[in-house]
């Protein structure tokens, strides 16, 4: 009985001693692994300090891009607003023309015989003027 005891004893060391090893081999590996995955940390840290620098840039290239647009933009403004102040001139003097010509259009219908002497003496004007650019 007593040599049963000591057989399994021997055993129970010798599972221990093979535990032990296994243990050991895995924790080895186990380091080797978080050296590796240290390693490529430190990598993708260096990497991203370089993208974060390029992004900085551009970033920074954007925006002076934007202010840019934006000057151009508000010149722009200025000459729409120059065309639309034309258009409205324009307007108002095609206005002013239609007025003229509804009272001249009332006046000649309404003094038909003043407006055949206008229309002599300005026929007479314009006659005279061809002829002094003649000669």
């Amino acid at each position: 009985m007593e040599l049963m005891l000591y057989i399994s004893a021997l055993i129970v060391a010798a599972a221990v001693v093979v535990l032990v090893i296994y243990t050991v081999v895995t924790l080895k590996a186990l380091q080797r692994t978080l050296n590796n995955a240290q390693g490529t940390l430190k990598n993708l840290e260096v990497q991203l300090q370089g993208v974060t620098t390029e992004t900085a840039e551009l970033l920074n290239k954007t925006n002076k891009l934007a202010d840019d647009v934006n000057r151009k933009s508000e010149k722009l403004n200025g000459l729409f607003d120059g065309a639309e102040g034309i258009g409205k001139t324009a307007n108002d003097l095609n206005g002013s023309l239609r007025e003229l010509s509804d009272n001249i259009s009332k006046t000649a219908a309404y003094d038909q015989e003043k407006a055949s002497e206008v229309l002599k003496w300005g026929n007479a004007i314009v006659e005279f003027w061809k002829r002094k650019k003649n000669k």
